[in-house]
């Protein structure tokens, strides 16, 4: 097997409901996921109705890069983030108000 043929459920951070919603959109294997990103597969797990949080998000992206997802460095969670939700049409965060 190759590398990027393993199955979703064998990658750090994903266990067996992850890759059930992941299976739902698609997303069988490490390829799947690489060619789709992080960001791209969290957007279609939400778009399919299915229950998402920012916990989801940061493990896609552990999973991608092979490391626990609360080992994410803040800047990178923070910019999964905001790419979520400008790709989610949301537009940018509201400002604070001084």
């Amino acid at each position: 097997m190759q590398p990027d043929e393993r199955s979703i459920e064998s990658l750090r951070n994903l266990g067996p409901k992850s890759a059930a919603w992941l299976a739902e959109v698609e997303i069988h294997t490490l390829a799947d996921l690489q060619r789709v990103g992080s960001v791209g597969a969290y957007r279609a797990v939400a778009q399919a109705g299915l229950s998402t949080s920012l916990l989801l998000l940061y493990a896609l992206e552990g999973a991608l890069l092979d490391v626990r997802w609360d080992r994410l460095p803040d800047v990178i969670k923070a910019e999964l983030g905001k790419r979520a939700r400008v790709r989610a049409g949301a537009g940018p965060p509201p400002r604070r108000r001084s």
